[in-house]
């Protein structure tokens, strides 16, 4: 895939206040650490997250996704009459119909005329709905849209501990498959994606790839999609390290496939972006790869991993902090359970000048 008139415009998120810390989870599941002889502190040492973040209990995704959605919007000083599409992209929704775009649309007062609908993908909605906006402009079906996302972890982490303390006949084994459900963490971003011709900043989404290996479908999956309401009391179980290895040997061949997509060499790229798994799949991924660490931008010690949420809000906070300056050649590299993948190309020209977000609280602090 190619594109000659994208343009990333803005970013805009919102963080929870209420920070958990991996120390507090691992307090929270005494029982089953005395029970299986489980020593501090190997939760932060396995995975290298040392806080998430939490939204109020009751809170639904489209609340923060307006937010974060208004956010975008200033700063990327488009009229919303300019909306064409707007996409919702993250795993949570507020129901299961109608669809929570709808929900954002009205609160954004956007146009009658503006395609709504939600889009998902495990872990890589976001990207998908960038993709979706992306072929929309190329083919002048649009001027611009918005992709958002708010991922909610409180749930799935409270009864993930309430299930491990309860089941007595989990061992130090098949207690592994839950661990990646104690790293999730909540968040809420948005990106404005124009015509070439109303962007002011011009950073080009130049194109990408996409792959999938559904041989992997397995490999980390939810309860059954079930209308639970507010009973809903999810649980995910996730083989990590098959997963782990899965996903490098996927993105591995897609890497491949971006080179030669864009024309690019390794050399050639300057910054990365990628999803916020744990300490252990960011270095073997990046070692695969051949690329430098130093290149990159992280947000997942203190974020935690937010799901489809993960890479566009470690993108808007590098932006934040100075992490792209002019003529960067930007790597997107997104994937998600299943397993799929995408990986985008951008060439990096400006920040824009307004503020991505409001301060909230401590959140700043990366």
């Amino acid at each position: 895939m190619r594109y000659r008139n994208v343009c990333i415009e803005s970013f805009g998120y919102t963080l929870p206040d209420e920070i958990i810390t991996s120390d507090e989870v691992e307090r929270r599941l005494a029982p089953l650490y005395q029970r299986l002889r489980l020593p501090e502190g190997r939760l932060e040492l396995m995975t290298g997250i040392r806080e998430r973040r939490f939204w109020p209990a009751g809170t639904l995704p489209s609340e923060h996704s307006a937010k974060s959605a208004e956010r975008a919007l200033a700063a990327a000083k488009i009229d919303r009459r300019e909306i064409g599409a707007l996409l919702h992209a993250s795993v949570c929704r507020d129901y299961l119909e109608p669809a929570t775009a709808c929900v954002v649309h009205r609160a954004l007062g956007l146009q009658p005329e503006c395609q709504v609908y939600d889009v998902s993908n495990a872990c890589l909605g976001f990207l998908n709905g960038m993709l979706q906006l992306a072929n929309l402009i190329e083919l002048g079906q649009i001027r611009a849209g918005i992709v958002v996302a708010t991922e909610g972890s409180r749930e799935l982490v409270e009864n993930t501990i309430e299930h491990l303390n309860a089941d007595t006949s989990l061992t130090r084994e098949t207690v592994k498959l839950a661990v990646a459900s104690l790293t999730i963490g909540s968040g809420s971003v948005a990106a404005v994606l124009c015509d070439r011709e109303l962007s002011r900043f011009d950073n080009r989404l130049l194109g990408g790839v996409h792959l999938a290996d559904t041989s992997g479908a397995g490999l980390c999956h939810s309860g059954r999609d079930e209308a639970a309401g507010n009973g809903m009391r999810p649980l995910m179980r996730t083989d990590s390290e098959a997963l782990m290895h899965a996903g490098v040997a996927l993105g591995q061949r897609a890497f491949q496939r971006l080179l030669s997509e864009m024309q690019w060499t390794t050399d050639r790229i300057t910054k990365t972006f990628c999803h916020q798994i744990g300490v252990g799949h960011r270095k073997l991924m990046f070692e695969s790869l051949g690329l430098e660490t130093s290149l990159d931008f992280a947000t997942l010690g203190w974020l935690g991993n937010t799901g489809s949420v993960a890479l566009p809000i470690t993108m808007a906070i590098g932006i934040e902090q100075g992490h792209l300056k002019p003529q960067d050649q930007v790597a997107l590299m997104g994937i998600g359970s299943g397993i799929n993948t995408v990986m985008l190309g951008v060439d990096w020209q400006k920040s824009p000048v307004a503020a991505v977000r409001e301060p909230v609280g401590s959140a700043a602090a990366g």
